[in-house]
């Protein structure tokens, strides 16, 4: 029997796996590199062990300090939670040579279905090869061989494009992965990404327990995950049933896995075995009734399933909250996570708490929400409405984008597919801000002030406060008479410090207003105050190009120096931030004026990167 239990990894999933040894009576080690040294996976752990020497993006890939961890804390089981190390054979290999239980496949299954290329050649499926690739063959997807997460992938629609897409793919691909190993696929521009959830016991009984459907996706990453997945009709999903289950076997499975497909035209494509436990595993836990951390520890031990899997009940969907903004190219977003709540009737799972920081160093997700009811359109209502109603105060989040993923038309029809967030995204970042939410800020503001006396015996000017909403400068103005606080057009009702109401047309309103310093939200609207007379020096030179997030400057183009001449939308500079890289582009055509920056720095968001020069006419 398992008494004291290691997760290799960090943030939500160690959490959640936690929880799950702690209900069990399994006590629990963590893990935690210099930059986590406060995280809340580490605080929540009967025991943690600091991880030294790497930097932080590479310390949970050290796969001999973390087997080292695990013997000097007494544990005797391994759980890799999902990502990093979670498919890397090596690592299990060591784990099991080191006398510890591997709560996972064998060495061998995953070696044979880590590598998406070897997963590919033992299902029958050739990929594409580099140097073969055709005009006819496009679009086409470089893929990394290891890993997933949308990490290592890259679309190519243009023959000349492919090169430059190969070596950003590796790059990518051995930063988050430590394997650089890509691959070339066909692109399937309209199909719907559907897979199976397996459990497989040492006594020969492997369960297909559902499918899921995981087609919205941002960076070939999911966002929103559902089980059952809508409208499989004609026995797609028995066939997907058979296919998963053979998969299984091929490699005489353990475990809990994913089998991975692309659905089109209702004909199912193999993408990958994932010889782990998934980030959208909730909504298989939600409708049937059980918890695959349990049972994967269940058959770790040697214990045997039931003949047949348990029964599925009504429909879940998954929404992954992200610190990043989906309206300037998924930037991710960085600083405090002042306070994160959800309604009651939800599942929240998350490696943060009020006060905590998001860094720079791993992914940006903050947390993973899951509504489960009798039915689809329940499921969808109850998880936009929670979504919408949480209190989430911080960074800028794709909290909006969510609700508004799930209340399209095209979504809750279930038509959706890879391509969503390509057609639909202008429409669902667009702002839509709340006219009288500035008001309310102002309103709680002059509350707080007003506790030593804002009444004044004579008529004076109103009141002014300026506050940016969804990039855009709002101005309000109120006055303090003797009844309270008032202002032009409504009604105030009441204005406290944390509480606003507003009758306006007859209507009365209500605005939870909460304030760290110049960030204000005003219930689901995220509102920053600004001074009331602008710094007019703090402009940027035209043509500067800054850091849209903190990172790591990790390639300049070839041949760039400063004077040179470059093109609109060339590639100039790659960001590394949370382990994606983003490119930064001239914006226009002209002349490379300044290029302060060097491969390896360090940068802060807002960072001068360099500054082209437009051309004159």
């Amino acid at each position: 029997m398992i008494q004291t239990l290691l997760v290799a990894n960090r943030g939500e999933i160690a959490c959640r796996i936690f929880r799950t040894c702690g209900e069990l009576g399994i006590r629990t080690v963590a893990v935690h590199s210099d930059a986590d040294a406060d995280a809340l996976h580490a605080r929540v752990a009967d025991t943690a062990v600091r991880l030294p020497g790497a930097a932080p993006a590479e310390t949970y890939l050290r796969g001999d300090l973390i087997v080292k961890a695990a013997l000097a804390a007494g544990a005797d089981a391994v759980h890799p939670g999902y990502g990093f190390l979670s498919e890397n054979p090596g690592f299990a290999r060591a784990v099991l040579d080191a006398g510890l239980t591997w709560i996972g496949p064998p060495p061998e299954a995953i070696e044979a279905m880590a590598s998406k290329t070897r997963a590919k050649d033992l299902m029958g499926i050739a990929s594409l090869a580099e140097s073969e690739v055709t005009e006819a063959d496009l679009p086409v997807l470089v893929k990394a061989a290891a890993g997933g997460g949308g990490r290592g992938m890259r679309i190519v629609r243009r023959l000349e494009e492919l090169s430059a897409a190969l070596e950003g793919a590796r790059a990518e691909a051995a930063s988050a992965f430590g394997d650089g190993e890509v691959f070339v696929e066909p692109y399937l521009e309209h199909g719907r990404h559907v897979e199976v959830q397996i459990l497989a016991d040492t006594h020969g009984t492997v369960w297909p327990l559902g499918t899921r459907d995981c087609s919205l996706q941002r960076r070939h990453q999911k966002v929103v995950e559902e089980a059952p997945a809508p409208g499989l009709g004609g026995g797609l999903a028995d066939e997907l049933y058979t296919l998963a289950v053979h998969a299984a076997r091929a490699v005489s499975y353990v475990g809990a896995g994913t089998v991975e497909f692309l659905v089109a035209d209702g004909r199912a494509h193999f993408l990958e075995m994932n010889t782990r436990l998934q980030v959208e595993h909730p909504v298989t836990e939600a409708v049937f009734a059980v918890d695959l951390v349990a049972e994967q520890i269940r058959v770790a031990e040697g214990h045997a399933l039931e003949k047949d899997p348990p029964r599925a009940r009504g429909h879940a969907i998954e929404a992954r909250l992200y610190a990043e903004d989906p309206a300037r190219d998924w930037a991710p977003q960085t600083g405090t996570l002042h306070h994160l709540a959800v309604p009651a009737g939800v599942r929240l799972d998350t490696g943060y708490t009020d006060g905590d920081t998001i860094g720079v160093h791993y992914d940006p997700m903050l947390a993973k929400v899951v509504a489960h009811a009798p039915t689809r359109a329940e499921a969808i209502r109850a998880l936009a409405g929670a979504l919408e109603r949480a209190e989430l105060h911080g960074p800028v989040t794709n909290r909006e984008l969510l609700v508004r993923s799930l209340r399209h038309e095209e979504f809750t029809s279930g038509r959706m597919d890879t391509g969503f967030y390509d057609r639909h995204l202008p429409a669902l970042t667009a702002p839509a801000p709340d006219p009288y939410a500035p008001l309310a800020a102002a309103l709680a503001d002059a509350h707080g002030r007003s506790r030593f006396g804002g009444w004044r015996n004579l008529p004076s000017q109103p009141q002014v406060k300026r506050y940016a909403m969804a990039g855009e400068e709002h101005e309000v103005r109120y006055t303090h008479t003797r009844a309270g606080l008032a202002a032009d057009g409504v009604c105030v009702v009441h204005a406290g410090a944390r509480l606003v109401v507003l009758e306006v047309d007859g209507v009365r309103r209500r605005f939870e207003v909460s304030a760290y310093g110049d960030q204000v939200h005003v219930n689901a609207i995220r509102l920053t105050a600004l001074p009331r007379f602008p710094d007019p020096t703090a402009q940027s030179a035209p043509g500067s190009l800054l850091a849209p997030m903190p990172g790591t400057v990790v390639r300049i183009a070839e041949d760039l120096a400063e004077g040179a001449a470059v093109e609109a939308g060339r590639p100039l500079i790659w960001l590394e931030a949370m382990k994606m890289q983003h490119q930064i582009s001239a914006p226009v055509a002209g002349t490379l004026s300044a290029l302060p920056v060097s491969v390896g720095q360090q940068v802060e968001m807002g960072t001068l990167l360099a500054v082209v020069e437009g051309d004159r006419p």
